[in-house]
C-alpha cells in the first residue's frame, strides 16, 4: 500500500521538479519512495579482487523528504515529537517547507487536518464502524465524490465562503450538485480511460454472471 501511495503522488508530480517529502516514520515509506523516484547506484568495490556490489537505488538530485517520530508512553500517550531528515540536508528541507507555506520545521501537519475532515465527514474511513466498503473500488467511488464536494461545491468559511477550486483559480463560482453531475470537466483522461476499463470489466462480469453452468449428472 505504501508503494501504491507513493506512486500516486508520482504521478501528480511535474516530471524533474524539485520534490519535497513530508511523512510520519512508517517502515515501508523509505524503499516506496526509492523505489519509485530512485535511481540506480553503480557501488565499486574497494580493492582489486574480490565480488562485485550489486547495484542498489539511491535519491535523486534534488529530492528532499523529512521524517516525523511521535514517541508515546506505555499508555499511549504523546511524550516528544522528533524530527529528522530522510533524504537531503535538514535545512534546504526547512527552507523548502518555508517556501510552501506550510511552516518552518518538518511536520504533517496539512495532511493530518484533511485526514481528520475526511474521517469526519467520511464514515467508511471512521473507526469502529458499520460503514464500511466491500470492495476497494466502492471505496474509491466514494472518496472521489466526496473529494470532488469538497473542492468544488461546499463553500469553506476559512477561504471567504468561497471553494477551493475558486481559491485556485479554476472556476469563478460554487458549483452546485446538478452542475457537478453535468459538467465534470475536472476530471482527467487518465481517470476516464480508468473508468472506462472498470466500466467495461463490470459489464463483462456482469455478462458471464447471466451464462448458467451446466448441471452435473447425479446417480
Amino acid at each position: 500500500m505504501a508503494l501504491v501511495l507513493v506512486a500516486s503522488v508520482a504521478m501528480c508530480c511535474t516530471p524533474f521538479a524539485p520534490l519535497t517529502i513530508l511523512a510520519d516514520d512508517h517502515r515501508p515509506y523509505p524503499q516506496a519512495i526509492l523505489r519509485i523516484f530512485g535511481v540506480t547506484r553503480h557501488r565499486r568495490r574497494r580493492h582489486a579482487r574480490g565480488r562485485r556490489k550489486h547495484a542498489d537505488l539511491k535519491p535523486p538530485p534534488g529530492l528532499l523528504a523529512g521524517i516525523v517520530s511521535k514517541l508515546r508512553d506505555a499508555t499511549g500517550n504523546l511524550v516528544r515529537v522528533k524530527r529528522r531528515r530522510l533524504f537531503g540536508r535538514l535545512k534546504d528541507i526547512r527552507r523548502g517547507i518555508e517556501q510552501l507555506g506550510l511552516g518552518h520545521d518538518v511536520n504533517t501537519a496539512h495532511i493530518e487536518r484533511i485526514n481528520g475532515t475526511m474521517r469526519t465527514q467520511q464514515t467508511r474511513l471512521a473507526r469502529r464502524t458499520r460503514n464500511v466498503s466491500r470492495a476497494d473500488i466502492w471505496l474509491e467511488w466514494a472518496l472521489s465524490l466526496w473529494r470532488d464536494w469538497y473542492h468544488w461545491v461546499r463553500p469553506h468559511r476559512s477561504l471567504a465562503g468561497h471553494t477551493p477550486a475558486m481559491a485556485m483559480r479554476l472556476t469563478d463560482h460554487s458549483w452546485n450538485v446538478l452542475e457537478y453531475i453535468r459538467y465534470p470537466v475536472h476530471v482527467g483522461e487518465f481517470q476516464r480511460a480508468i473508468w472506462s476499463e472498470d466500466l467495461e470489466n463490470l459489464l463483462t462480469n456482469g455478462l458471464n454472471r447471466q451464462i448458467r453452468s451446466t448441471p452435473l449428472p447425479t446417480s
